[in-house]
């Protein structure tokens, strides 16, 4: 693959060290370990080995990943890696694409709430589709999903969201039959809508009341519980965004989305046009406009691109996918086969539990097609510590 002509480890290399000296206090541990990464990914710095091709001798030089979840050069394979593992989880039915919007104001708080409120938007839109799809009314079944968590928007913004991939269809209560879900509807977005945002605001009313919300800046005001109840009042009545796509056009579809969304960051490689002087230009999507005009350009100052990338630095060992109901890890793989028992269509073929024996990378040269060996391990260079 092409390397891109300009990389976000490009941008962290250049102005990085000067940003992170004027913002010395003011970055977590998580923030400083991503940039280190990104800047180090595919350098000497982490070691790597050389190939000598055994026919015309050419020797390449290729160093090791950093394999950081934010890292723009190393989700294609950790994409492709989890995508083999989900394809026997696929069932042949419709599957469902759902979206669970924040309100800005929540947005707000939950950049220095992180892993609480994340950690809320997951549950109760699991909660939300697991009930209404429970309800007699609507489908009367026990679903399965699986949630992907997005913190930003087109421009870097801070925008937490949750994408739902959902199988159209669930389990009877008594397990005994398939009930499939009307043909291109799934769930009515309203109602799920007013129960999604019922249940965050009292399961938020809950965590402040716990002591597990931090307030800083305009909003240390927050921190009093009444404050607190009249910053929440207009958020029980306004509209929360909730909306339902048109199903999959089958379940490679749902592959190929959730190969483009899984491991996605802030902002990939492809999307930057230039770097100099006046800032960091980049391609992005205005969704507010419609047609072509979507499509714009937008120049940010070097400290201000860094500064909305960190935005979605994610704390550590917070999982940003998550399976639910009929998905849930625990259950999944009898649930599944259930399933499929009840639709009477073949198991997948099955896939070993036990780690598989380490094969030989195979190497190709570009020159001339010929096989290349590895000729020299290179190590990583060792971190200079401070004596204790």
């Amino acid at each position: 693959m092409e390397r891109p002509g300009l990389e976000v480890a490009d941008i962290f290399r250049a102005y990085g060290p000067a940003w992170r000296r004027a913002q010395t206090g003011h970055l977590n541990l998580s923030q400083l370990k991503v940039m280190s990464a990104i800047e180090q990914c595919r350098t000497a710095a982490l070691g790597g080995h050389v190939l000598r091709c055994d026919h015309c001798h050419t020797q390449e030089i290729s160093y090791n990943s950093c394999r950081n979840r934010h890292c723009p050069k190393c989700q294609a394979k950790a994409a492709q890696r989890w995508l083999e593992a989900r394809q026997a989880d696929l069932l042949p039915v419709e599957y469902y694409h759902v979206v669970f919007t924040l309100p800005a104001p929540i947005s707000t708080i939950a950049y220095y709430n992180k892993a609480a409120i994340y950690r809320l938007l997951f549950d109760v839109a699991a909660e939300t589709l697991l009930t209404i799809a429970a309800d007699p009314k609507r489908l009367g079944a026990r679903i399965g999903a699986t949630l992907v968590l997005h913190t930003w928007g087109s421009a870097m913004t801070h925008h937490p969201h949750v994408h739902g991939i959902v199988p159209g269809g669930g389990l009877s209560p008594d397990g005994e039959r398939w009930v499939a879900c009307r043909r291109g509807f799934f769930l009515p977005v309203r109602v799920l809508s007013r129960l999604f945002r019922r249940r965050f605001v009292e399961e938020l009313e809950k965590l402040h009341q716990a002591g597990q919300l931090r307030f800083f800046g305009d909003d240390a005001r927050l921190a009093d519980a009444v404050a607190f109840a009249q910053w929440l009042a207009p958020l029980r009545t306004g509209e929360w965004v909730v909306y339902a796509k048109p199903p999959f056009a089958g379940p490679q579809a749902v592959l190929a989305y959730l190969s483009r969304y899984t491991h996605r960051v802030a902002i990939s490689n492809r999307r930057l046009m230039r770097m100099d002087e006046h800032g960091v230009t980049f391609r992005w999507k205005d969704y507010r406009t419609k047609g072509r005009t979507r499509q714009k350009t937008m120049t940010l100052s070097h400290d201000e691109f860094i500064r909305r990338f960190l935005l979605h630095v994610l704390p550590s060992g917070f999982h940003r996918i998550r399976h639910y109901g009929l998905l849930a890890n625990a259950g999944r793989r009898r649930q599944l086969a259930h399933v499929r028992d009840l639709l009477n269509v073949p198991p997948p073929i099955p896939v070993s539990d036990e780690a598989p024996v380490a094969a030989i990378p195979t190497f190709i040269c570009r020159c001339c097609g010929g096989m290349m060996q590895v000729a020299e391990v290179i190590m990583r260079q060792q971190p200079i510590r401070e004596p204790p």
